[in-house]
């Protein structure tokens, strides 16, 4: 048996071994166009979903009383609107605010201007929004998050940002973007073994009936009803197909063999997500999440390493 301190040397090596911060500038990228075009499509709702009394049932209160009931310290849109309110501004004139500095914080993080303060600004600001909106929230917005969360935490800037460029700021230490590319990567397996297995519990995929389920219920029918039935009998190859793509991610996602495969199979089955279904935004987050973790690599680039 190897002994205690060879093992703990071995694990060391494999969280802090050193990389490049290719894996970074990819997610900082991805995560800046996934705030862009979450501001973008979300502009002509945006009062409509934050607003106090907007006409609709689900309102920005009854959402943060649900919130506020697992944690008071959940950040929210009202804190914004209650400061706002207290030095004059209105309720509309702040929501503006809020979704004009989310848009540019996004702008900044594609550019790599003010990495950090925008990452910090994005997760905090997003974070606000998708729990003040949570009834209307999905999955989307809790990977973005989750992104951003491990974007503002990482040692930024990245060597492909203006911040380093023009600035002249140091690339941060290769040990440390080695770790945080490491979490990403497990809290990636974890996500995905889980969400495989979940599904395997159930009958809904071993029958199809959870993919027919899936593409008929509205706003998601996109293709019609027509068109499912006559692909009827893929359902369950599929639906397993997914299953096992999923359960088997931790495994085949470390291998160097078998890693362009599962994640180009991973991408395919977001990108096929997103084009049947219209999750557009879905499919890019899991697209950027995966690449970044993963798929950097394989394209051997040559990042900066710092020592």
């Amino acid at each position: 048996m190897k002994p205690f301190s060879l093992r703990w040397r071995q694990v060391n090596q494999w969280f802090f071994g050193g990389t490049t911060d290719n894996w970074l500038a990819a997610l900082r990228i991805g995560l800046g166009l996934q705030l862009v075009l979450y501001c973008i499509t979300s502009r002509a709702d945006w009062l409509q979903m934050f607003t106090l009394y907007p006409g609709s049932f689900v309102t920005r209160d009854l959402t943060e009383a649900l919130v506020t009931l697992g944690s008071t310290l959940v950040p929210r849109v009202s804190w914004f609107i209650s400061a706002g309110e207290f030095i004059g501004f209105s309720e509309t004139t702040i929501l503006w605010v809020v979704w004009s500095v989310l848009l540019a914080a996004g702008l900044c993080l594609v550019a790599g201007i003010f990495c950090r303060s925008a990452a910090i600004a994005a997760w905090f600001l997003h974070l606000s929004a998708i729990k003040s909106s949570a009834l209307l929230s999905y999955g989307v917005d809790n990977f973005t998050s989750i992104g951003l969360f491990y974007l503002m935490l990482s040692p930024l800037p990245d060597h492909l940002a203006l911040d380093s460029r023009w600035r002249k700021w140091p690339t941060k230490n290769a040990q440390l973007q080695s770790f945080w590319q490491r979490v990403l990567q497990l809290h990636l397996c974890v996500i995905y073994f889980f969400s495989g297995l979940t599904k395997l519990l159930g009958s809904g995929w071993w029958n199809g009936e959870s993919l027919w389920r899936a593409l008929t219920r509205p706003p998601f029918d996109i293709v019609t009803s027509e068109v499912l039935i006559r692909g009827k009998y893929l359902f369950i190859p599929l639906g397993l197909g997914i299953c096992l793509l999923e359960t088997s991610y931790p495994i085949f996602i470390w291998l160097r063999r078998t890693r362009l495969i599962w994640l180009v199979g991973i991408i395919a089955m977001h990108g096929a997500i997103a084009v049947l279904m219209g999750l557009y935004l879905f499919g890019l987050i899991m697209a950027v999440l995966n690449v970044a973790a993963f798929g950097i690599d394989l394209f051997r680039l040559h990042g900066k390493k710092a020592i």
